[in-house]
Protein backbone atom coordinates (compact mmCIF):
# COMPACT_ATOMS: atom_id res chain seq x y z
CA UNK A 1 0.00 0.00 0.00
CA UNK A 2 1.25 3.43 -1.03
CA UNK A 3 1.98 5.97 1.61
CA UNK A 4 0.26 9.43 1.42
CA UNK A 5 3.06 12.20 0.27
CA UNK A 6 3.96 14.97 3.18
CA UNK A 7 4.23 18.16 2.68
CA UNK A 8 7.52 19.56 3.82
CA UNK A 9 7.40 23.45 4.86
CA UNK A 10 10.25 25.36 5.26
CA UNK A 11 9.22 28.22 7.35
CA UNK A 12 12.64 28.69 10.22
CA UNK A 13 13.62 31.73 8.13
CA UNK A 14 10.39 32.75 7.66
CA UNK A 15 10.04 36.87 7.99
CA UNK A 16 14.01 37.22 8.27
CA UNK A 17 14.68 39.76 5.60
CA UNK A 18 11.27 41.03 5.65
CA UNK A 19 11.16 41.87 9.46
CA UNK A 20 9.97 39.09 12.13
CA UNK A 21 7.16 37.22 11.63
CA UNK A 22 4.94 39.12 12.95
CA UNK A 23 5.54 41.84 10.04
CA UNK A 24 4.39 39.42 7.22
CA UNK A 25 1.51 41.18 6.08
CA UNK A 26 -1.73 40.06 4.52
CA UNK A 27 -1.39 40.10 0.64
CA UNK A 28 -5.29 38.79 0.13
CA UNK A 29 -8.62 40.74 0.89
CA UNK A 30 -9.44 38.47 3.60
CA UNK A 31 -5.59 38.96 5.40
CA UNK A 32 -4.29 35.83 3.74
CA UNK A 33 -0.69 35.41 3.75
CA UNK A 34 1.14 33.75 1.08
CA UNK A 35 1.41 30.64 3.03
CA UNK A 36 -2.04 30.35 3.12
CA UNK A 37 -2.51 30.13 -0.86
CA UNK A 38 0.29 27.48 -0.28
CA UNK A 39 -2.15 25.76 1.89
CA UNK A 40 -4.92 25.89 -0.07
CA UNK A 41 -3.71 24.88 -3.16
CA UNK A 42 -1.86 21.59 -1.31
CA UNK A 43 -5.47 20.64 0.12
CA UNK A 44 -7.07 20.70 -3.38
CA UNK A 45 -4.01 19.20 -4.79
CA UNK A 46 -4.71 16.14 -2.11
CA UNK A 47 -1.96 16.87 0.70
CA UNK A 48 -3.04 16.11 3.89
CA UNK A 49 -0.59 16.26 6.24
CA UNK A 50 2.27 18.51 6.67
CA UNK A 51 5.33 19.38 8.81
CA UNK A 52 6.46 22.87 9.45
CA UNK A 53 10.00 23.77 9.98
CA UNK A 54 10.13 26.14 11.98
CA UNK A 55 12.49 27.97 15.33
CA UNK A 56 11.76 27.61 18.79
CA UNK A 57 11.56 30.91 19.45
CA UNK A 58 9.26 31.69 16.26
CA UNK A 59 6.80 29.18 17.06
CA UNK A 60 4.14 31.08 19.75
CA UNK A 61 3.69 33.47 16.98
CA UNK A 62 3.65 30.87 14.13
CA UNK A 63 1.02 28.86 15.63
CA UNK A 64 -0.98 32.07 16.11
CA UNK A 65 -0.77 33.35 12.86
CA UNK A 66 -0.74 30.35 10.96
CA UNK A 67 -0.09 26.60 12.79
CA UNK A 68 -4.13 26.56 14.77
CA UNK A 69 -5.67 27.45 11.42
CA UNK A 70 -3.68 24.90 9.59
CA UNK A 71 -4.78 22.50 11.99
CA UNK A 72 -8.36 22.59 10.83
CA UNK A 73 -7.69 21.18 7.40
CA UNK A 74 -4.35 19.02 7.92
CA UNK A 75 -2.79 16.50 10.04
CA UNK A 76 0.51 19.15 11.26
CA UNK A 77 3.75 18.46 12.91
CA UNK A 78 6.01 20.53 13.54
CA UNK A 79 10.17 20.11 13.57
CA UNK A 80 12.47 23.25 15.22
CA UNK A 81 16.12 23.77 13.29
CA UNK A 82 18.14 24.36 15.92
CA UNK A 83 21.87 25.73 15.54
CA UNK A 84 22.83 22.71 17.91
CA UNK A 85 21.18 19.80 16.11
CA UNK A 86 23.94 18.83 14.50
CA UNK A 87 25.48 15.44 14.27
CA UNK A 88 27.44 13.94 17.42
CA UNK A 89 31.63 14.81 17.33
CA UNK A 90 30.81 18.56 16.01
CA UNK A 91 30.50 22.02 17.70
CA UNK A 92 28.60 25.35 16.39
CA UNK A 93 31.69 27.34 16.40
CA UNK A 94 32.23 30.22 18.66
CA UNK A 95 30.45 33.62 16.91
CA UNK A 96 28.18 31.40 14.69
CA UNK A 97 24.62 32.47 14.97
CA UNK A 98 23.43 32.11 10.89
CA UNK A 99 21.32 29.01 10.36
CA UNK A 100 22.91 25.64 8.59
CA UNK A 101 20.72 26.07 5.46
CA UNK A 102 17.82 24.48 3.84
CA UNK A 103 19.81 21.22 3.57
CA UNK A 104 19.95 20.91 7.83
CA UNK A 105 16.07 21.92 7.75
CA UNK A 106 14.80 18.99 5.82
CA UNK A 107 17.82 16.87 8.77
CA UNK A 108 15.76 18.63 11.60
CA UNK A 109 12.45 17.29 10.40
CA UNK A 110 14.01 13.58 9.62
CA UNK A 111 12.28 11.94 12.76
CA UNK A 112 8.66 13.38 11.49
CA UNK A 113 9.58 12.02 7.65
CA UNK A 114 7.87 8.65 7.00
CA UNK A 115 6.80 8.69 3.66
CA UNK A 116 7.47 10.20 0.09
CA UNK A 117 7.45 14.01 0.96
CA UNK A 118 7.19 17.37 -1.13
CA UNK A 119 9.21 20.13 -0.26
CA UNK A 120 8.62 24.29 -0.64
CA UNK A 121 9.09 27.35 0.89
CA UNK A 122 6.99 29.12 3.37
CA UNK A 123 6.83 32.38 1.53
CA UNK A 124 7.19 31.56 -1.83
CA UNK A 125 4.00 31.73 -4.33
CA UNK A 126 3.87 28.51 -6.58
CA UNK A 127 0.82 28.35 -8.12
CA UNK A 128 -1.94 25.79 -8.08
CA UNK A 129 -0.77 23.81 -10.80
CA UNK A 130 2.81 22.89 -9.28
CA UNK A 131 1.27 21.38 -6.45
CA UNK A 132 -1.07 19.14 -8.37
CA UNK A 133 1.98 18.18 -10.55
CA UNK A 134 3.99 17.25 -7.29
CA UNK A 135 1.32 15.75 -5.32
CA UNK A 136 0.53 13.07 -8.55
CA UNK A 137 4.18 12.39 -9.02
CA UNK A 138 4.84 11.53 -5.37
CA UNK A 139 1.05 9.50 -4.86
CA UNK A 140 2.76 7.21 -8.03
CA UNK A 141 5.78 7.24 -7.62
CA UNK A 142 7.97 4.15 -8.37
CA UNK A 143 10.20 3.85 -5.40
CA UNK A 144 11.38 -0.34 -6.10
CA UNK A 145 14.44 1.25 -7.93
CA UNK A 146 18.29 1.12 -6.18
CA UNK A 147 18.19 4.56 -7.95
CA UNK A 148 16.38 7.57 -6.34
CA UNK A 149 13.25 8.79 -8.04
CA UNK A 150 12.79 12.58 -7.66
CA UNK A 151 11.21 15.00 -8.84
CA UNK A 152 11.19 18.64 -9.16
CA UNK A 153 9.02 21.86 -10.28
CA UNK A 154 11.61 24.53 -12.49
CA UNK A 155 10.27 27.73 -12.97
CA UNK A 156 11.93 30.00 -15.60
CA UNK A 157 14.48 32.79 -13.88
CA UNK A 158 12.93 36.28 -15.40
CA UNK A 159 9.53 34.86 -13.82
CA UNK A 160 11.05 34.27 -10.40
CA UNK A 161 12.65 37.73 -9.99
CA UNK A 162 11.91 40.87 -7.87
CA UNK A 163 12.58 44.46 -8.59
CA UNK A 164 13.31 45.26 -4.96
CA UNK A 165 16.60 43.25 -4.12
CA UNK A 166 17.97 39.86 -4.84
CA UNK A 167 17.13 36.24 -4.46
CA UNK A 168 18.43 33.30 -4.58
CA UNK A 169 18.00 30.43 -6.62
CA UNK A 170 19.75 26.98 -7.56
CA UNK A 171 20.81 27.25 -11.49
CA UNK A 172 19.64 24.16 -13.38
CA UNK A 173 20.94 22.03 -15.90
CA UNK A 174 18.21 20.03 -17.61
CA UNK A 175 18.77 17.59 -20.09
CA UNK A 176 16.72 16.56 -23.54
CA UNK A 177 14.80 13.92 -21.60
CA UNK A 178 13.80 16.35 -18.89
CA UNK A 179 16.27 15.86 -16.43
CA UNK A 180 18.29 17.30 -13.78
CA UNK A 181 21.71 16.81 -14.51
CA UNK A 182 23.05 19.59 -12.30
CA UNK A 183 22.32 22.32 -10.12
CA UNK A 184 23.90 25.37 -8.31
CA UNK A 185 22.79 27.38 -5.96
CA UNK A 186 23.40 31.07 -6.73
CA UNK A 187 23.19 32.86 -3.48
CA UNK A 188 22.58 36.67 -4.96
CA UNK A 189 20.97 36.98 -8.05
CA UNK A 190 19.78 40.42 -9.23
CA UNK A 191 17.58 41.97 -12.27
CA UNK A 192 19.36 43.48 -14.78
CA UNK A 193 16.68 45.29 -17.02
CA UNK A 194 15.36 42.45 -18.86
CA UNK A 195 18.61 40.33 -18.07
CA UNK A 196 20.10 38.91 -14.44
CA UNK A 197 23.49 38.23 -12.77
CA UNK A 198 24.82 36.94 -10.41
CA UNK A 199 27.75 37.85 -7.62
CA UNK A 200 29.55 35.51 -5.54
CA UNK A 201 31.73 37.89 -3.73
CA UNK A 202 29.56 40.36 -2.09
CA UNK A 203 29.27 42.77 -5.33
CA UNK A 204 33.07 42.97 -6.28
CA UNK A 205 32.22 41.32 -9.57
CA UNK A 206 29.02 40.03 -11.65
CA UNK A 207 27.92 37.47 -14.04
CA UNK A 208 24.84 37.25 -16.58
CA UNK A 209 22.70 34.49 -16.06
CA UNK A 210 20.05 34.19 -19.24
CA UNK A 211 16.76 35.12 -18.07
CA UNK A 212 14.90 32.07 -19.49
CA UNK A 213 17.38 29.66 -17.37
CA UNK A 214 15.25 27.33 -15.43
CA UNK A 215 15.81 27.62 -11.54
CA UNK A 216 14.83 25.71 -8.17
CA UNK A 217 12.61 27.37 -6.07
CA UNK A 218 13.42 24.27 -3.59
CA UNK A 219 9.53 22.73 -4.81
CA UNK A 220 11.03 19.33 -4.59
CA UNK A 221 9.60 15.65 -4.82
CA UNK A 222 11.10 12.89 -2.78
CA UNK A 223 10.69 9.63 -1.67
CA UNK A 224 10.87 8.90 1.93
CA UNK A 225 14.27 7.43 1.51
CA UNK A 226 15.71 10.48 0.35
CA UNK A 227 15.71 11.58 4.37
CA UNK A 228 18.67 9.22 4.72
CA UNK A 229 21.13 11.32 2.30
CA UNK A 230 20.52 14.30 4.31
CA UNK A 231 21.25 12.60 7.26
CA UNK A 232 24.55 11.37 5.85
CA UNK A 233 25.18 14.45 4.39
CA UNK A 234 25.96 16.79 7.03
CA UNK A 235 28.68 15.61 8.48
CA UNK A 236 30.89 15.59 5.17
CA UNK A 237 29.33 19.72 4.68
CA UNK A 238 30.52 20.13 8.24
CA UNK A 239 34.11 18.80 7.96
CA UNK A 240 34.68 21.18 5.33
CA UNK A 241 32.57 24.35 6.39
CA UNK A 242 34.07 24.27 9.80
CA UNK A 243 37.46 24.54 8.45
CA UNK A 244 36.42 26.62 5.12
CA UNK A 245 33.91 29.03 6.63
CA UNK A 246 32.94 28.07 10.11
CA UNK A 247 30.43 31.11 10.85
CA UNK A 248 28.45 31.85 7.43
CA UNK A 249 28.95 27.94 5.14
CA UNK A 250 25.42 26.77 4.77
CA UNK A 251 23.89 23.39 3.98
CA UNK A 252 22.05 23.75 0.72
CA UNK A 253 19.05 21.35 -0.38
CA UNK A 254 20.31 21.53 -4.10
CA UNK A 255 24.08 20.40 -2.36
CA UNK A 256 22.36 17.13 -1.29
CA UNK A 257 20.78 16.78 -4.77
CA UNK A 258 23.92 17.34 -6.67
CA UNK A 259 26.15 15.02 -5.06
CA UNK A 260 23.05 12.26 -5.53
CA UNK A 261 23.25 13.13 -9.03
CA UNK A 262 27.15 13.18 -9.78
CA UNK A 263 27.10 9.64 -7.83
CA UNK A 264 24.44 8.48 -9.58
CA UNK A 265 22.19 7.50 -6.70
CA UNK A 266 19.06 9.55 -7.77
CA UNK A 267 17.26 10.86 -10.83
CA UNK A 268 15.39 14.12 -10.65
CA UNK A 269 12.62 14.60 -13.14
CA UNK A 270 11.93 18.18 -13.88
CA UNK A 271 8.51 19.56 -14.67
CA UNK A 272 8.82 23.13 -16.08
CA UNK A 273 6.20 25.52 -15.01
CA UNK A 274 5.58 28.65 -16.75
CA UNK A 275 3.76 30.78 -13.92
CA UNK A 276 5.41 33.36 -12.08
CA UNK A 277 6.53 33.40 -9.03
CA UNK A 278 5.43 35.77 -6.51
CA UNK A 279 7.03 36.50 -2.78
CA UNK A 280 7.17 38.99 -0.55
CA UNK A 281 10.73 38.92 0.16
CA UNK A 282 10.86 42.82 0.80
CA UNK A 283 8.00 44.97 1.65
CA UNK A 284 8.18 46.83 -1.68
CA UNK A 285 6.71 43.42 -3.06
CA UNK A 286 3.71 43.72 -1.54
CA UNK A 287 1.49 45.53 -4.14
CA UNK A 288 2.89 43.55 -6.44
CA UNK A 289 2.00 40.66 -4.81
CA UNK A 290 -1.77 41.54 -3.84
CA UNK A 291 -2.36 42.66 -7.35
CA UNK A 292 -1.16 39.04 -9.04
CA UNK A 293 -3.86 37.53 -5.82
CA UNK A 294 -6.88 39.90 -7.20
CA UNK A 295 -6.39 39.44 -10.36
CA UNK A 296 -6.16 35.32 -9.75
CA UNK A 297 -9.24 35.66 -7.24
CA UNK A 298 -11.07 37.61 -10.16
CA UNK A 299 -10.35 35.16 -12.22
CA UNK A 300 -11.69 32.09 -10.47
CA UNK A 301 -8.30 30.26 -9.37
CA UNK A 302 -9.16 31.66 -5.84
CA UNK A 303 -12.39 31.85 -3.92
CA UNK A 304 -13.48 35.07 -2.35
CA UNK A 305 -14.19 34.09 0.72
CA UNK A 306 -11.32 33.18 3.24
CA UNK A 307 -8.85 30.42 2.54
CA UNK A 308 -8.52 28.79 5.62
CA UNK A 309 -11.09 30.17 8.22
Amino acid sequence: MKKEPILVIMAAGMGSRYGGIKQIDPIGANGEIIIDYSLYDARRAGFKKVVFIIREEIKNDFMEIIGNRAEKYFDCAYAMQDLNDIPEGFTVPEGRSKPWGTGHAIYAARHLIDAPFAVINADDFYGREAFQLIYDKLANLDDSTDVLPCTMVGYILKNTLTDNGFVSRGECTVNEQGYLTDITERVHIEKRGDGAAYTEDGGKTWVDISPETTVSMNLFGFPQEMIHAFENGIADFLTDALKTNPLKGEYFLPFVVNDLLKAGKATVEVMRSGDKWYGVTYQEDKPVVQAAVRKLTEDGVYPKEKLLG
